[in-house]
């Protein structure tokens, strides 16, 4: 397992990342909101963390949901993984949505997704007339036809 330093900047009461055990792919992130959001089923909220990253270049940070979260209430982020730029330094804040059936409150200190540090890489686009031929071609959009 690689490992790459990330400087994070705190406000007072959030909590730093932290990975539950050895193998983690994913450390937690907590919510750090000014009083108690309710989310109603099919609504959706921009809920602060109080954190901010120093990514190094060449890094990014992937924001997922968490799979209890999702499992036991219906809970999950919207925008899946979500990216955190290596020059951004705003607030990491999370889009969370309640597929689930009943109001579902996130209260500070909760656990509301799980971030991944991820190496990057850059494409180079280059115009093409044409592209060369492969055994599926265009068919099957949105699955390999099976």
């Amino acid at each position: 397992m690689s490992e790459v330093s990330i400087k994070v900047k705190a406000l007072e009461g959030a909590a730093i990342p932290e990975y539950k055990t050895a193998g983690a792919a994913g450390a937690d992130v907590c919510a750090l909101v000014e009083s108690p959001v309710v989310l109603n089923p099919g609504e959706r909220a921009l809920i602060g963390t109080g954190l901010f990253f120093a990514i190094p270049d060449g890094y990014e940070i992937q924001v997922r949901p968490r799979s209890g979260l999702a499992a036991k209430n219906g809970v999950t982020v919207l925008n899946t993984p979500g990216t955190i730029d290596s020059d951004y330094r705003g607030e990491l804040k999370v889009i969370l949505i309640n597929h689930g059936k009943e109001p579902f409150t996130v209260n500070s200190g909760d656990r509301i997704a799980q971030i991944v540090a991820a190496p990057v890489t850059r494409a180079l686009f280059s115009p093409a007339a044409e592209l060369d031929e492969t055994e599926r071609g265009s068919g099957g959009f949105g699955s390999t036809g099976n």
